[in-house]
């Protein structure tokens, strides 16, 4: 993605970006402590994602951004601590009751049939959702969206490129129009070209209205496309803030990845 697209891409989500009625933001982390049997993964974890915003949640491997993940998609509930989802307590609700009320997990990996065709592929996920008359409208829209699934409607899945498998993904869990999408490690494995053109397709998520959380190891092409970073360190928020506000990448934002907590704290 280039600067001019970046550039654009932050502009117009600040401008269509709006707090809930109540003044809440989108989602909240206050204080959240979880763990796996006794082992203990994040430790006092706090933050919020804007109505609007790009959200970039970095940090190295065993940092806890997928421990993270996994307790605002309902997927671990926490020990300590509340998630809120534009003010209203949502702490341990399910998986399938957060995708209700807007909140959709894109998780790592490609998430495809392969031996079906892009088409059939939607057309499950769409079927389940809209009935069979509903299906082919939220076809149509999916390849107004992603004009290259169009192209490849009839391919079969496991030969798309890994770019264009993340797209179909993508297409799928767009289906319920969330408020916020929380993509893990979309990039990975992936070659720089293709990251770039799956970015591209983050942006445009972004610009039809859906906040983003994105979960990234690449930290200069998530910052591209975000407004606001927390990075995790140890399972503790080392660093977080405004993307302009942070200063120099490689003295504020590389350092804290790579586990050098900052002497505040990140505070």
């Amino acid at each position: 993605m280039t600067a001019s697209t970046a550039a654009t891409s932050k502009s117009s989500g600040a401008a269509s970006s709006s707090p809930a009625s109540n003044g809440a933001p989108l989602l909240e982390l206050r204080d959240v402590e979880a763990s796996y049997g006794p082992f203990r993964s994040l430790f006092g974890v706090s933050f919020t994602v804007r109505e609007g915003s790009v959200m970039a949640l970095l940090g190295s491997n065993g940092s806890g951004k997928t421990t993270v993940v996994r307790v605002c998609c309902g997927l671990l509930k926490p020990t300590t601590g509340q998630l809120l989802y534009q003010g209203d307590d949502i702490t341990g609700k399910r998986p399938f009751r957060l995708a209700r009320i807007g909140i959709v997990h894109a998780p790592e990996g490609r998430s495809v049939f392969s031996t079906l065709t892009v088409e059939e592929n939607l057309q499950l996920t769409f079927r389940q959702v809209f009935g069979r008359r509903g299906a082919k409208a939220a076809l149509q829209k999916a390849f107004d969206q992603f004009p290259r699934l169009g192209e490849r409607r009839h391919q079969i899945a496991g030969t798309l490129s890994g770019g264009e498998q993340r797209m179909l993904s993508l297409a799928r869990v767009l289906v319920h129009e969330p408020k916020l999408l929380i993509t893990d490690e979309l990039s990975l494995g992936l070659a720089p070209v293709i990251i770039d053109e799956v970015y591209r397709t983050l942006a445009t998520i972004r610009e039809h209205g859906t906040s983003l959380l994105i979960v990234e190891q690449h930290v200069h092409q998530a910052l591209t496309l975000a407004d606001d970073v927390v990075v995790m360190s140890k399972g503790k928020v080392a660093l977080a803030g405004p993307v302009g506000e942070l200063g120099d990448v490689t003295e504020s934002i590389l350092p804290a990845v790579h586990g050098e907590l900052p002497s505040n704290g990140g505070r």
